[in-house]
């Protein structure tokens, strides 16, 4: 893993600091006027979209393939001779990867996992706490992952819905953990309500308990005292109806997107029932995944099916000052909360980013379960490859598909160079290994010595890294596609220019000839 860009502080415009160093994190925080560097910073995004991981690799390689570009511009060699290399070099690597260097892995074995996603927090602030986020980044995707082959192997693994951070300042990092189900920062709707409940039985609404007000403006008029009283009464009939339905259920627990009011309250709490009101529909959606049972959206339709009864314990715990509505011991939960603590909020920050990272890692192994060695190591392996078959490429083309090959080792080089160790004499020593050896030395992100990385344990996803290379030599080659930058605005000089020009007409008007 090379993290080119250390902890930065990018200052928000708002004020606050990020602390990171993720890649995109940083990258999304700067504003630049100059398009080429716009698209890399767009890259970057694309890389944390697509696989979560790597983002920084893409930018030092996108913009090392231009450097290496760039004595082939001067030479006069056109620039679609250079592209049509630099796609062919994108072909032969992304195949070398997947024939040569990757390894299968067998998804099931944890040790292998947990070791898979540790180098992927090695060089980032989690590091202490490593075995404690493996254990959190590969139970979180595991649950959340639907496998279901009966419907033609579909398998689907959506972190971003189902696996909820939520974010605690204060206690300490180690008292993070995942939870077997789920929580969300609510209390219970009225303090004699019940806040533990063993076993509840789970009904999940988003219509109101209360009373409808009329979608337009509603005008009545009465003609006696009595009537008003009867619209009253007609109220207060409706909200029991429906509290009746939602009793004739014996729920223990009732959760609604919307509101309760105080009559409904008074109704499910003679009842003896706990309501917790206003729930956002994203974790209404993760309490239905990990509790079972529908969301209903009218109680006339409840059914017995729609309650959900695997959850084993509600409580409302307190942090700080707010109140937490925890549902856990699950069954089967197909959802699930990580809930991180830590001193402050630029600490749950960037151990919310280092956990999201950890999870992509354990997705994509799950989704596609090739590994590739760490630390630089796939990329000499590739480079050294590329490099030999470059001698059987006919005409000019060979020299940019080379060039495409030493770019690669910018990788390991940019390892090194974070080790602060010899640069030069590091890579020659790495280069006559992979030319000897074999393809698994790399660079350890430590001392920056050459090790094997089949015995350091540092591997890759082949997901990650095969995109970083895509990402990274296409971006390289739309921006050498581009001849000049042509803008639409004026140039500052121009325009004096041009005011200058004006203003000595006027000095000077031309005189007509004389009469």
């Amino acid at each position: 893993k090379s993290s080119g860009i250390n902890a930065e502080w990018p200052l928000r415009p708002g004020g606050g600091i990020v602390m990171t160093n993720d890649g995109n994190a940083i990258l999304r925080e700067i504003q630049v006027q100059h398009p080429a560097a716009k698209s890399m910073i767009e890259i970057s995004r694309t890389q944390d979209e697509e696989v979560g991981d790597g983002t920084t690799s893409v930018i030092i390689l996108a913009g090392e393939l231009l450097k290496v570009a760039e004595p082939f511009l001067v030479d006069n060699m056109h620039p679609t001779v250079i592209i049509a290399a630099y796609r062919q070099a994108l072909e032969d690597a992304v195949s070398m990867m997947r024939n040569e260097v990757a390894k299968p892995v067998d998804t099931d074995n944890r040790e292998e996992m947990v070791k898979i996603i540790k180098s992927s927090l090695g060089t980032k602030f989690m590091k202490g706490w490593n075995d404690l986020a493996c254990g959190i980044a590969l139970d979180a995707v595991k649950c959340v992952r639907i496998n279901d082959q009966s419907a033609g192997g579909y398998n689907e693994i959506d972190i971003k819905r189902y696996a909820k951070v939520e974010k605690v300042p204060g206690g300490s990092i180690e008292m993070s953990e995942i939870l077997d189900g789920v929580m969300f920062n609510k209390d219970v709707t009225h303090t004699g309500m019940k806040r533990r409940i063993e076993n509840p039985r789970i009904v999940m609404l988003d219509c109101n308990l209360e009373y409808k007000k009329g979608e337009s403006q509603t005008n009545m008029e009465f003609m006696q005292e009595t009537d008003f009283r009867k619209i009253l009464q007609l109220e207060e009939n409706y909200i029991k109806d429906i509290c009746d339905d939602i009793i004739a259920l014996k729920p223990d627990l009732v959760l609604t997107e919307k509101g309760v009011s105080d009559l409904a309250q008074h109704f499910l709490l003679k009842a003896g029932i706990t309501a917790v009101r206003r729930l956002r529909k994203s974790d209404m959606n993760r309490v239905a995944r990990a509790v079972g049972g529908q969301i209903v959206h009218r109680t006339e339709e409840l059914k017995d099916s729609d309650v959900g009864t695997e959850c084993g314990l509600f409580e409302v715990k307190k942090f700080g000052d707010e109140y937490f509505t925890f549902l856990t011991k699950c069954k089967n939960p197909k959802a699930c909360t990580i809930l991180l603590r830590g001193a402050s909020k630029d600490v749950l920050m960037e151990v919310e980013r280092n956990l999201l990272d950890a999870m992509n890692v354990a997705r994509n192994v799950m989704i596609d379960p090739f590994l590739v060695p760490g630390g630089g190591a796939v990329e000499a392996a590739v480079a050294h490859r590329l490099i030999e078959k470059s001698k059987e490429i006919q005409g000019v083309g060979q020299w940019p598909y080379r060039a495409l090959a030493e770019a690669l080792r910018i990788i390991p080089k940019t390892l090194m160079q974070n080790c602060g160790v010899n640069t030069i004499r590091t890579m020659t020593n790495l280069t006559a290994k992979h030319a000897t050896t074999g393809s698994t030395w790399g660079v350890d992100g430590e001392t920056g010595n050459i090790v094997d990385m089949e015995d350091f344990g540092v591997w890759d996803t082949l997901q990650v890294k095969s995109q970083v290379f895509k990402t990274a030599i296409e971006t390289a080659i739309l921006l050498l596609r581009i001849d000049d930058i042509v803008s639409g605005v004026k140039k500052q000089s121009d325009i004096d220019a041009e005011k200058m020009a004006g203003k000595f007409q006027a000095a000077n008007p031309q005189e007509g000839p004389e009469e």
